[in-house]
């Protein structure tokens, strides 16, 4: 069915949850996975500095999301973009590594909190035609 699964994941709570769900899901279909985090771009007069925090962070992101798919029994890819669109990031990676299902969470606020907050979930489903699987 699936065959390349891309996870997006924050590091939250609630993306944890998405990304136990494809890693699960993935094992018994033998689907490839790209597990994905986005940050925004950083200005260039603090990029130094910041970019060995960044780094220090991510290796824990990374081992966290390891040890879950090892966990699961799933191969993983990790990657990391720098985009101030979460969901242009998602739906452009997805696209150039031939992801054929897009895995992510939303908190699925409401009224003036979705307006205000905006939702990466809900701009990767009207940007993509790639099915996208939500986990709330």
């Amino acid at each position: 069915m699936y065959k390349h699964i891309l996870i997006a994941t924050d590091d939250s709570e609630l993306a944890r949850k998405g990304l136990e769900h494809g890693l699960a899901l993935a094992k018994p279909l033998g689907a490839k996975v790209t597990v994905l985090t986005v940050s925004e771009p950083l200005r260039p007069e603090i990029s130094h500095a910041a970019r060995l925090q960044i780094d220090a962070f991510m290796k824990e992101r990374i081992a966290s999301i390891e040890q879950s798919a090892s966990e699961q029994g799933v191969t993983v890819t990790l990657e990391h973009e720098a985009d101030v669109s979460q969901a242009a990031a998602i739906v452009r990676l997805a696209k150039l590594n031939g992801c054929d299902l897009v895995v992510m969470s939303t908190h699925a606020r409401r009224g003036v909190q979705r307006v205000v907050l905006g939702s990466q979930t809900l701009e990767v489903l009207a940007s993509t035609t790639i099915p996208v699987l939500v986990i709330r």
